[in-house]
């Protein structure tokens, strides 16, 4: 029973991220309409981790039910993309002026001051090293989340997070193509800087400032992103996005 148990939980798992990967890279359009009959074949594994996986998907945001149990991805207007922005940023400052307030010794920013260094060390994002820079940088994000100490907090992020665009790393790869890419790059890791500063000199209102500007920094990648049809390929789900539409 437990063996049979494991065995769905791992296929559930598979049709998760291959169904995740398929939405992202724009092998469905926006508007269009998946079945579980349908998947079923293309992910080689049997309905229920479909459905279940189309469920998820949909709870994720990424997907809409439809009728006949059927499912519709998602479409996303420019206003959708800048809101989950948006709102990320708001909840990432919450985060760190939370953690500038709620820090008990400097020693609990050993960790996060360690990531930064890495990161600092990584002078250009190239093809080799983007996907050391990305998890870096999502380390970053997450270490500064855990020093809020808010689990509310932290579901709340994780759930904005599934949105393709509203990641902190969702743009490394794509901004490292873009003009001005290594200014950008001298720019937020001057802010991961500014705002663990900030935390460590309890400055909450401070930190919550940056934290928000810094999110914002990825409103700016994406404008120019989208404007080059070689870079937008770069961004995760961006065929997902209706370019031009504010509504």
């Amino acid at each position: 029973m437990q063996h049979n148990e494991a065995s769905q939980e791992s296929q559930t798992g598979r049709a998760l991220l291959a169904l995740r990967e398929l939405l992202l890279t724009g092998q469905f359009s926006p508007g269009e309409h998946l079945s579980e009959l349908q998947l079923v074949s293309r992910l080689g594994v049997s309905r229920t981790p479909v459905r279940q996986a189309l469920n998820r998907l949909a709870h994720e945001g990424l997907l809409e039910a439809a009728r006949f149990n059927r499912f519709r991805v998602r479409e996303f207007t420019m206003r959708d993309v800048w809101d989950a922005i948006e709102l990320r940023g708001v909840l990432e400052g919450t985060a760190a002026r939370l953690a500038a307030e709620r820090l008990s010794n400097t020693g609990e920013l050993d960790e996060i001051r360690e990531l930064q260094t890495r990161m600092d060390a990584i002078t250009h994002t190239t093809v080799d090293t983007f996907g050391l820079y990305m998890d870096l940088n999502e380390a970053f994000h997450a270490a500064l989340i855990g020093l809020a100490k808010s689990a509310m907090l932290f579901r709340s992020i994780e759930h904005v997070k599934t949105l393709p665009f509203a990641s902190p790393s969702a743009l490394v790869f794509a901004r490292s193509k873009l003009p001005r890419a290594a200014e950008m790059i001298i720019v937020g890791q001057e802010q991961h800087h500014a705002i663990l500063d900030a935390v460590e000199h309890r400055q909450g209102t401070r930190a919550e400032a940056l934290a928000r500007e810094h999110a914002l920094l990825s409103r700016r990648n994406l404008e120019m992103a989208l404007t080059d049809e070689r870079i937008r390929d770069c961004v995760p789900g961006a065929s997902l996005i209706l370019v031009g539409s504010d509504r």
